[in-house]
């Protein structure tokens, strides 16, 4: 059953996912620290290491029209990066409003704030599940 991670890139938190295509759910893994966009590589690579993914996902914030944010430049390079320096498959999403949507859902489960990076997890988590819902 082939695994995918997924990433939710930031300019000071990356967030995490992780799941799996059979049963299309995510499960978060935290967040990475990052600055200006750049992680702690060997904490990426350690990442990679244990779940070792078949796919990896990357959230594109991508304008309502369709084309690249700035931030979705970046999220590519990340991902462009993360394809050239362990060689995993990455692929990429429209994270439209997964974050306001990941704080709607913690509020409602009683999860107020965002806690050591959960809010980029849980967004994480929408990017993955987005992406296998639109893979089947």
């Amino acid at each position: 059953m082939p695994l995918a991670l997924a990433f939710d890139y930031g300019l000071s938190r990356i967030g995490v996912a992780s799941g799996q295509t059979l049963t299309q759910t995510a499960t978060p893994q935290g967040a990475l620290k990052a600055r200006d966009g750049i992680p702690n590589w060997s904490e990426v690579e350690s990442l990679l290491n244990e779940w070792a993914p078949d796919l990896v996902v990357v959230g594109l914030p991508l304008h309502a029209d369709g084309t690249d944010s700035e931030m979705a430049v970046r999220a590519r390079k990340f991902g462009q990066r993360l394809h050239g320096r362990f060689g995993v498959q990455v692929a990429y999403v429209d994270e439209f409003e997964t974050t306001q949507m990941a704080r709607e859902q913690m509020q409602y489960r009683g999860q107020a704030g965002d806690q050591d990076g959960a809010l980029d997890a849980c967004a994480a988590c929408m990017i993955l599940e987005r992406w296998l819902g639109a893979t089947q």
